[in-house]
């Protein structure tokens, strides 16, 4: 049996050396949001199974198949939060910020559904999510997604493309529920058993369903937005219309029904033709009626969910990853006073220079291996302190980069001002 601890299936390190691009992402959304508004709220982890049985609905893959749900040491039904827009509805709620409120909201950070892992799929997930609580128009719905569209221009990312749908409001749904109910019972036999159990409960689902028999006859089911209602139908036209002003261009998707069942009205997805079957980036749509529902006072809003993991390989494969950060100064030495005066000449030209990347090297070796680290490191300039120099008063300096390379010595008590003119003309 081996020794090593593997990590849990589904769940992925990100290492040092991909955390300038994560870093990168993380910070243009979080620039994006500022730009339009948005204030970043933080919700728990961890939140009671019923808040994500009641918003997201029994009858999605999500609730019967994926969450991670456990009964804690006082006997209560806890769930691992598998998306963020039900907590953000409950803290609203629970932190009266609904009385009257118009609210521009986003968080990050990790979500979990135990799913099959594969290529943009994990079963720890990231996300960024954004919610405008309070809008009832369709203004905030062209708004949303003019965000998304600027966010994709700031990263440099091309192969995305929009989808949107209208799925009406819950009375309109209802009549066209009992239409795909029809439809389905005529072609039971095609239907999966995930299908037979969502015929009664949500029949909407199975226009999601992977299953091939069940797939062909999707095809040849109602439309919804054939029998949307006059006010979803002008809903969407005006956002249709708003899109159109902005020049982002779109498809309209009537089989476009988002895996959660709080969804009304507006719904839409980006997508990729980069990234294989896992092809949705960020998707979300209105959700007017789930505040109510959730027991707070009757509240329209509308959010979306951007996968950061699925961004971030976009990113990379589109070649905008950024360089990660170089050192500015590498700090080396050799003997047991110069190596504890080199960390003490280290935090002085941290104090002189804040922002500046500021590396020493820890452990013994021969100058030579330090100089191909200091190299390695792509630090501008190299600060040398040895046993020898100490004893004269000076320490060593040497630029790594450009034309320059001569090694000068300087009195310790000009390093800080030395240091400044030659990161001034290496930079």
């Amino acid at each position: 049996m081996s020794r090593n601890i593997p990590p849990v299936t589904g769940m992925k390190d990100v290492l040092s050396a991909d955390i300038s691009l994560w870093q990168h992402v993380e910070a243009s959304a979080r620039a994006v949001m500022d730009a339009y508004g948005y204030g970043e709220i933080r919700v728990p982890v961890v939140e009671h199974t019923e808040l994500f049985k009641r918003a997201i609905g029994e009858y999605t893959d999500v609730v019967e198949k994926e969450m991670y749900t456990f009964t804690d040491q006082g006997g209560d039904s806890l769930t691992l939060r598998p998306e963020a827009t039900a907590g953000v509805v409950r803290a609203a709620i629970s932190n009266g910020l609904l009385r009257g409120a118009r609210l521009k909201l986003w968080c990050q950070g990790p979500m979990f559904r135990h799913e099959k892992p594969q290529k943009g799929r994990f079963r720890q997930f990231n996300q960024v999510d954004l919610e405008a609580i309070g809008f009832a128009g369709p203004d905030v719905d062209i708004e949303i997604i003019a965000l998304t569209a600027r966010l994709w221009k700031l990263l440099g990312l091309t192969r995305v493309k929009l989808q949107i749908n209208s799925l009406g409001t819950p009375e309109s749904r209802k009549a066209y529920r009992a239409l795909l109910q029809d439809y389905f019972r005529a072609h039971l036999d095609a239907l999966d058993e995930d299908g037979k159990r969502r015929l009664e409960g949500n029949p909407l689902r199975i226009l999601d369903s992977k299953h091939p028999p069940t797939q062909a006859i999707v095809g040849s089911a109602p439309v919804l937005t054939d029998h949307l209602d006059e006010e979803s139908r002008a809903h969407f036209a005006q956002f249709r219309a708003g899109l159109d002003a902005l020049g982002i261009a779109y498809t309209v998707n009537p089989r476009l029904v988002r895996g959660l069942d709080y969804y009304s009205r507006t719904v839409f997805e980006w997508t990729t033709d980069a990234l294989g079957s896992q092809d949705a980036i960020c998707s979300g749509g209105r959700y007017d009626g789930l505040i109510a529902q959730m027991g707070g006072d009757p509240t329209p809003a509308i959010g979306f969910a951007m996968g950061v993991e699925r961004v971030v390989e976009l990113v990379r494969m589109a070649g905008q990853a950024p360089a990660a950060r170089a050192p500015d100064v590498f700090v080396m030495a050799q003997g047991d006073a110069a190596q504890r005066t080199a960390l003490v000449l280290a935090e002085s030209l941290r104090d002189a220079f804040p922002g500046r990347g500021i590396v020493v090297h820890c452990g013994s070796a021969k100058f030579k291996t330090q100089f191909r680290r200091a190299d390695e490191s792509g630090a501008q300039l190299a600060l040398i302190v040895g046993d020898d120099e100490l004893a004269r008063g000076v320490v060593a300096l040497k630029p790594l980069r450009g034309a320059e390379s001569t090694q000068t010595e300087h009195p310790i008590a000009e390093l800080s001002a030395r240091v400044d003119e030659f990161l001034r003309r290496l930079t």
